[in-house]
């Protein structure tokens, strides 16, 4: 098989040199050239895995070189050599579609590892690794299509990606195909949910310790950063991020290195970002909630995902897809929807978007006969009557529905309403000598229902 070729383009001899003979000892054929109209030449001319150029070149700039390249060769990854603490042309650069930059002076184990990423690309393209599938969103709709085709572009370039959108609009599989449809598919995904790390661990979690750095440090930790390493790291709601660990996190992404709370020494990373939120981080960087630096830096490129409302076309797809996914999960016969029920959750706004969706036709599941989902199953505006136990009206007196429970001042609601459920249950069984069939009759309820229950609660 022949060597994979790489364009070479900078007007340095020094540095053309220096990277030839880095490649060279990759095993990989080179060609140099020093200018743009060269450049543009042997790309009419020849085939490329890899396309290496600098910004400034004698008759243009590099930027030009990557326009060209998107137009007429757009399945060669070209990677940007920009001058040092350039950052402004270098994102610039990946909005133009380059895979990635390097700053000089070039490093050279960061040379290697931009180049085994980008040479990836021309054997990952329209592949996956056996066996392995690929998480995607489920619809046909023009929305998704053209969310779609943006996913598999932005899988191939190294560019950071700000993924926005509503609660519940399915940002994290988003994140994921883009993980797995690129280069990195082999490494590490490291999903973060910044609002959930209390502010005193965040550095800890985010850059790792060293045993004893600090009270409770008994061992040697890593980061999120290293986890990640030779894979993508995915800041859930970065919008939570407090403004002191922004400054901390942008130096890191921006020189690739992480210092290990208790160590002096930098450890490099590679690790590409992706982030997202459903609060507006434009508003939050207008008001000094949000670093308008790290926002440029992560918002190299946006990605809208669109609400369930505006692609409601693919609802009765993604109903499809859920009710089988609920089924096998409870090892049941999979439910379908009737007319009235589908056409209600297409004209339902879902503020909770596809999360919301899957919470309706789970409980639906539950409640209806026959295999067979129908509108009063959907329960879509179903509010607790006036006095009923759940409306809140302060008659209670805070047991469950036989009064032997009482919650605990340490008890979450889910869990108090869950240990409800069980003792209702449990209840029925012993009452029904463990006959289901008669223990779901006298708690008015089908068949299927308590079987879901008795799955949910461990008592099956």
């Amino acid at each position: 098989m022949a060597n994979q070729r790489v364009l070479i383009v900078d007007d340095e001899p020094d540095i053309r040199e220096l990277l030839e003979l880095t490649l060279m000892r990759m095993g990989l054929d080179t060609l140099s050239v020093p200018d743009l109209k060269s450049a543009i030449k042997q790309i009419g001319q020849q085939t490329y895995d890899l396309c290496l150029t600098d910004m400034r070149l004698p008759d243009g700039n590099g930027m030009e070189l990557v326009r060209h390249i998107q137009q007429q060769r757009p399945d060669t990854p070209v990677a940007m050599i920009t001058a040092h603490g350039n950052m402004e042309l270098a994102i610039e650069s990946l909005k133009a579609g380059a895979f990635d930059f390097i700053s000089k002076p070039v490093d050279i184990e960061k040379l290697r590892a931009l180049v085994n990423q980008a040479l990836k690309i021309s054997t990952t393209t329209n592949q996956t690794s056996p066996g392995k599938a690929v998480p995607t969103m489920v619809g046909d709709s023009e929305a998704m299509t053209s969310l779609q085709s943006k996913i598999r572009k932005l899988a191939r370039s190294q560019a950071p990606v700000f993924i926005q959108g509503e609660s519940g609009t399915g940002k994290e599989l988003v994140a994921r195909q883009i993980h797995a449809l690129g280069p990195r598919a082999e490494g590490p995904f490291v999903p973060v949910n910044c609002g959930a790390i209390p502010s005193e661990l965040m550095e800890s979690e985010f850059f790792g310790h060293k045993k004893g750095a600090f009270t409770g440090a008994t061992e040697d930790k890593a980061g999120f950063f290293q986890a990640a390493h030779n894979g993508t790291l995915f800041l859930d709601e970065v919008a939570d991020l407090p403004l002191a660990m922004q400054v901390k996190l942008l130096r890191s992404i921006q020189e690739k290195k992480v210092r290990v709370i208790g160590s002096q020494q930098e450890v490099s990373v590679d690790v590409r970002i992706l982030s997202a939120t459903h609060k507006n981080l434009d508003v939050l960087v207008a008001s000094g909630d949000f670093r308008q630096d790290l926002f440029y830096r992560i918002n190299v490129i946006n990605l809208p995902v669109p609400a369930l409302r505006d692609r409601s076309s693919d609802i009765p797809l993604l109903c499809q897809r859920i009710l089988i996914r609920i089924a096998e999960s409870y090892e049941l016969a999979p439910a379908r929807l009737d007319k009235a029920a589908e056409q209600a959750l297409m004209h339902y706004t879902f503020p909770g978007n596809v999360r919301e969706l899957e919470n309706i036709l789970e409980r639906a599941y539950t409640l209806c006969e026959d295999d067979r989902i129908g509108l009063r199953d959907l329960q879509l505006e179903h509010t607790p009557a006036p006095g009923s136990p759940t409306s809140g009206n302060g008659n209670g007196n805070g047991n469950g529905s036989n009064g032997h429970f009482i919650r605990p001042n340490n008890m979450n609601l889910d869990d108090y309403l869950t240990e409800i459920e069980r003792e209702v249950v449990e209840q029925a069984l012993e009452q029904t000598r463990w006959n289901r069939t008669a223990a779901a009759k006298t708690l008015g309820i089908s068949f299927r229902a308590l079987r879901y229950r008795l799955k949910k609660l461990g008592l099956d």
